[in-house]
């Protein structure tokens, strides 16, 4: 492995320290099933820190609506005392979400980006039906994922009467689209995103480049699944540009890319005589680390090549939805991590530029 990959990785493990992390934002119960993350954090112009999330209560989305809430509310969270304490600004119900006469059965992954606009993407499952000669596997109850914008001037002026689409997708291989990371890179507005294929059995990661106010689609697997624990998801939730200091300082601009793994969709019996561990599945992944120079874009190479690299104490292991924001002094860490109790809030590490300094110097 070349010296560069190793000091990622060492920057990954210190991004992402559980024993420093601590709560900020906790589910609507302790109990499995309920859940906080999914979404962003930023600076705005302000120099607050803004967040974004969905509250998730139980639900299995593998028998229909019908068996619970599952996500059930888009939110917004600022921080002016630089991440000790947030409070809730803006919250979009699934009501509040519904577009062009399409009900809104559930909500995920969302990003905020700060432009010319205030633009908060998100995703949910609308109530639409599979493609023709696919209408057999689609469960009742349920619908199919795509991406939406809403935009403003400012956080307050975020209205859901102004909601727009910007991916969706009829293509049984790639039917439900969600989960986005938007971000800029080389003068132009990338917006990576996790897909599923209309039978659910794996999980993968696409990118798309805006033109004018919608994405067009540029490739549909920039991290093809791994060979091990990621085989069957590796969903990109991140991107963080590499401070250019220490052994980075004369390399070509690098961005580290976390990731969502999975060696499963759904979980497995582990033998009793083998090594038991945690495998990940859906809505219980845990996470990976990948890199790529930015002038090489969307190329992408692996780190995590044979193990996860994070993985919860407790709970499932289940360790995702990773978003990280580097202001030149910070590198601020949010992330939904399994408890005891089976639940998942959002965890939250913040490092200083000088232990960054320290790890990625040469050594």
């Amino acid at each position: 492995m070349e010296k560069f990959e190793e000091k990622l990785i060492e920057l990954g493990k210190i991004i992402l320290e559980q024993k420093r992390a601590r709560v900020i934002i906790e589910p609507y119960k302790r109990e499995k099933g309920y859940w906080f993350g999914g979404g962003k954090i930023r600076k705005d112009k302000e120099g607050r820190l803004v967040l974004t999330g969905r509250y998730r209560n139980f639900g299995d989305s593998r028998y229909g609506t019908e068996f619970g809430e599952r996500g059930l509310e888009l939110a917004i969270f600022i921080s002016e005392d630089k991440g000790k304490t947030f409070k809730k600004i803006k919250s979009f119900t699934k009501k509040d979400l519904n577009f062009e006469k399409k009900e809104v059965l559930s909500i995920e992954g969302s990003a905020i980006y700060f432009g010319d606009k205030i633009e908060l993407y998100f995703s949910s499952e609308k109530k639409r039906n599979y493609p023709e000669g696919f209408e057999k596997y689609q469960k009742e109850g349920t619908g199919i994922w795509e991406i939406d914008v809403i935009k403003g001037d400012s956080l307050d002026s975020l209205n859901s009467e102004n909601i727009k689409n910007v991916i969706i997708s009829e293509n049984p291989e790639n039917l439900h689209i969600k989960d986005p990371v938007v971000f800029d890179m080389n003068n132009k507005t990338y917006m990576i995103f996790c897909q599923h294929p209309f039978c659910w059995s794996c999980s993968y990661t696409g990118v798309a480049i805006k033109e004018n106010s919608m994405f067009k689609i540029i490739s549909n697997d920039i991290l093809p699944r791994g060979y091990t624990w990621d085989v069957a998801v590796t969903r990109i939730t991140d991107r963080l540009p590499v401070p250019k200091i220490g052994i980075f300082k004369d390399l070509p601009d690098i961005s580290l890319y976390f990731y969502d793994g999975a060696e499963c969709m759904r979980e497995h019996t582990q033998s009793e005589k083998g090594v038991r561990r945690a495998r990940g599945y859906s809505c219980e992944e845990i996470g990976g680390l990948a890199y790529g120079f930015d002038s090489e874009f969307p190329k992408i190479h692996r780190l995590s090549k044979t193990f996860p690299l994070f993985v919860s104490p407790e709970g499932t292991g289940s360790n995702r939805y990773v978003s990280t924001f580097y202001d030149g002094e910070k590198i601020y860490a949010i992330w939904q991590m399994s408890t005891n109790d089976f639940s998942q809030p959002l965890f939250m590490n913040i490092v200083d530029i000088e232990e960054i300094e320290n790890i990625l110097k040469w050594k």
